[in-house]
């Protein structure tokens, strides 16, 4: 270990710890004990606040590890990232400020909620509320996964022939941010985000400036690159004419464009899906709160393109990751490598810190779920808003821990499949969440019917993918032949998304056409317009009582 690096990291992690418990303090309601405060910090957060939260919730150790690590491994789809994340803005900019308003004047403070007043269906909202747990899990993984592959480089919980030893950073990681979080709620990670976008952009602009001009230009950057996956392909040509293992490539071939585009307007309709993205923006104090961070939030989609580069330069710089290879300590060792042992520290913290303010967001809006949409509505109708708060205290632990399962039990060779199988699970509530927020044509049931499929189907083309090189292992890509053809492959999300929608469409008919009951809508179209000050828009409100206007 490098005293210095770690040192500053280790202070770095501690003053952000540090703020992590304060975060109590700061804003300080009368109480945190109701899920207005705990969950959503008090639904006040203006636009300079939202902007460092809903930039910390979204480019996480995801965009810091997995996405160059894809591009150092040879993917050819592996800048997908960037345009899904242009997309993804003026998709939120339409249907999220609707979101905001209907939340606001009902209460709503989940997804679920909203989905359980629109269609007066409570199994419908204990579907979402189910998706929505289960595929932030992979998400929070995901995260725990940059730590410790950070804490790895360093020299922390490496292989030490114990599986405890070896996974200590999880368990500390976990310990951390399930202290504060418990303690804080939403208040935290907000409060960290400054500190966290501070420091990426400090080491993302430094790396692109300084590693180019000591490696040759990107000009040599670039023909490495290409140099270095043209020898692998003549290397193992046979092996990928077998399948066995993929081709590299900087740019996608004819064969690989419907994967490419498929994962990008796949994973742009999935962002604002996931819990924790709706538990950011509902903690905004108005509409356009949300409508400015839409339009100023691609300003990290720029540096998530300077990141991705780095996995170029991570192969001109000969890092080299393990063998067996493991691509996602190709950043964290580039930085170790080319960087002052000061200043590696630094990108080591941004790294990690940048994984504990999502993880902290994620897990709080996972806990929502299950207080809302569970407990109180189907096991304590009558809990008292210090029971709510008590409960999502304690289901954030729980949901942390599942994300250490699956940390454990999957494979960390591509760490970016854990973040798409949570896509092509939280992808198929957007029929009754977004198509809900404009027209209450499908019907509740067919709803439900069209959301089981979706899952079902989704979830068996990707156990069917195996890893490369391993065919009898299972969960290894979020890619799958479209149907009928020999070469061409498409994102598992969106044909689920497919089925989901055949289904929710065809059964709305038909049971429109049998006169099946559709529920009550609690909602009025003006809901969808109303603003902070607009009469009826209160803070918090119990979803499931008795329609109050």
């Amino acid at each position: 270990m490098n005293a210095v690096a770690v040192s500053v990291f280790v202070f770095l992690f501690l003053l952000v710890t540090v703020l992590g418990f304060a975060a109590a303090r700061w804003r300080k309601a009368k109480t945190l004990d109701n899920l207005d405060e705990w969950g959503l910090g008090g639904r006040g957060f203006g636009s300079f606040i939202a902007w460092f939260l809903i930039g910390g919730d979204l480019y996480t150790a995801y965009t810091f590890v997995a996405v160059p690590a894809t591009l150092y491994a040879g993917s050819a789809v592996g800048f997908f990232a960037v345009p899904y994340t242009i997309v993804a803005y003026p998709i939120i900019f339409l249907f999220l400020p609707k979101l905001w308003s209907v939340s606001h004047r009902h209460g709503y403070v989940t997804p679920a909620d909203f989905v359980n007043g629109r269609y007066d269906s409570k199994p419908l909202a204990l579907a979402i509320a189910v998706t929505g747990i289960l595929a932030t899990m992979p998400y929070i993984a995901l995260q725990l996964v940059g730590i410790q592959v950070v804490l790895d480089v360093m020299g922390m919980g490496q292989d030490s022939g114990s599986w405890f030893v070896k996974d200590i950073p999880l368990f500390v990681a976990f310990a951390v941010l399930a202290a504060y979080t418990y303690s804080s709620g939403l208040r935290a990670p907000a409060l960290i985000a400054f500190v966290k976008d501070i420091l990426i952009y400090v080491v993302i602009l430094v790396a692109v400036l300084y590693l180019p001009s000591k490696l040759g230009g990107w000009g040599h950057i670039f023909d490495a690159a290409q140099t270095s996956f043209d020898g692998f392909n003549k290397e193992n040509a046979d092996a990928i004419a077998a399948g066995q293992v993929p081709g590299k490539a900087m740019m996608p071939p004819p064969v690989a464009q419907w994967a490419y585009a498929s994962l990008a307007l796949g994973s742009a309709l999935a962002l604002f899906m996931y819990p924790h993205s709706v538990t950011a923006v509902l903690s905004t104090k108005n509409r356009s709160v949300i409508r400015r961070n839409a339009a100023l939030l691609p300003a990290y989609s720029f540096l998530l393109g300077l990141l991705a580069l780095l996995g170029f330069v991570a192969i001109a710089a000969g890092v080299s990751v393990g063998d067996p290879p493991n691509p996602q300590l190709a950043i964290p060792q580039l930085f170790e490598n080319e960087f002052p042992s000061w200043f590696a520290g630094v990108a080591f913290a941004a790294i990690a810190i940048g994984a504990l303010v999502p993880a902290a967001i994620m897990s709080i809006a996972a806990a929502n779920l299950w207080t809302r949409n569970i407990y109180k509505a189907f096991i304590k109708r009558d809990a008292t808003d210090a029971q709510e708060a008590k409960q999502s205290k304690v289901a954030s632990l729980v949901v942390k821990f599942g994300a250490l399962v699956f940390v454990l039990a999957f494979s960390k060779q591509y760490a970016i499949n854990l973040q798409l199988l949570g896509g092509v699970w939280i992808l198929q509530t957007m029929p009754a969440i977004v198509v809900g927020l404009y027209t209450r044509w499908f019907h509740r049931w067919a709803l439900l019917a069209g959301w089981a499929v979706g899952m079902l189907y989704g979830t068996k083309l990707a156990y069917d993918v195996p890893l490369p090189g391993d065919p009898t292992s299972h969960f290894g890509g979020p890619l799958t032949l479209i149907p009928g053809a020999e070469t061409t492959k498409i994102y598992i999300a969106a044909l689920a998304l497919v089925a989901n929608l055949v289904v929710a469409v065809v059964l709305s008919l038909v049971l429109r056409a049998m006169k099946v009951p559709e529920g009550t809508d609690q909602t009025k179209p003006d809901d969808y317009w109303a603003d902070l000050g607009d009469e009826d828009v209160e803070p918090e409100l119990d979803p499931y009582a008795e329609p109050h206007r």
